[in-house]
């Protein structure tokens, strides 16, 4: 049963879900995550993005096959724009699916963020995964950060305080907080030694977050057998092999120690603090 907390975001606000595939998307989690929001939510593409103009087609080939009639057809790879109506809270919700550019970052996400003032986007949420030292016996952790302080500080956001090479996730929110929508992003931690895609428990991890932040829930279908038939074969692994079953209870060992009582009395304030700013939102206080 999943317990879906009073949404970040207001009601009724077009928001733009971002992934990609490429080096922001460990394990195919975040690009899995949105091509399942687009259909459990019946999403309908509305626009896509020239290839021509950001692709190197000798690193991110186009594919031939048989097309519906039975001819050859060929499928270039590109960035689509869908939009969906959530059925409970009637929201409208932008997925945006691509794979990362080769070139032209900024008149790439300057195309998309065009797209989403169109169709009247205030928030771009940009989701990606990486891989991590985290156990995978343990809940996948989902982190979400903004540069924006006035996000941070009406979501209860940490800080973003990586510093080092990007990708495109790190570009589009940054333009578009220079464009002066509100921008964060969502970023699974993936264990690094099942790095192969899928990786079904960090896409449930990511739905999760996605339920909570739009405050709609999100239809999981075989979603919760997958992730545990992928974490039970995991365990098959890490038994047949002594190193890997060895390295898995150093990593257990480190994060139970790091969420002891003690060491997170700072997160459990942060998360009072958000209880109290909606319950004085609710009560008109």
């Amino acid at each position: 049963m999943n317990d879906h907390a009073a949404p970040d975001l207001p009601a009724r606000e077009t928001v733009m879900l971002a992934a990609f595939e490429g080096w922001n998307d460990a394990g195919s989690a975040a690009t899995t995550a949105l091509e399942h929001l687009h259909d459990v939510w019946g999403a309908e593409q509305v626009d896509e993005l020239d290839p021509e103009d950001y692709h190197d087609f000798q690193v991110n080939r186009p594919v031939v096959g048989l097309g519906p009639d039975g001819t050859r057809e060929i499928t270039w790879p590109t960035t689509a724009v869908a939009v969906a109506t959530t059925p409970r809270s009637g929201r409208q919700v932008v997925l945006v699916h691509g794979i990362e550019p080769s070139m032209r970052w900024r008149r790439y996400c300057g195309e998309l963020l065009d797209i989403a003032a169109g169709l009247g986007v205030r928030t771009i949420v940009t989701v990606g995964a990486l891989l991590a030292d985290v156990p995978h016996t343990r809940p996948i952790p989902v982190n979400a950060t903004s540069e924006d302080a006035n996000v941070r500080e009406l979501m209860g956001l940490e800080p973003n305080t990586y510093e080092g090479p990007t990708g495109i996730v790190g570009v589009l929110q940054h333009e578009a907080a220079a464009r002066g929508m509100q921008a964060l992003s969502l970023w699974a931690a993936v264990p690094h030694y099942v790095a192969a895609p899928p990786s079904p428990k960090a896409t449930l991890a990511i739905l999760h977050r996605i339920e909570a932040l739009i405050g709609e829930p999100v239809p999981l279908a075989e979603l919760p057998e997958d992730a545990t038939a992928w974490q039970l074969g995991v365990d098959e692994l890490a038994g047949e092999d002594s190193e890997i079953g060895e390295y898995v209870r150093q990593l257990e060992e480190a994060k139970d120690t790091a969420e002891l009582p003690e060491a997170s009395g700072e997160a459990i304030a942060q998360e009072f603090e958000r209880y109290l700013r909606r319950r004085d939102k609710g009560t008109g206080g």
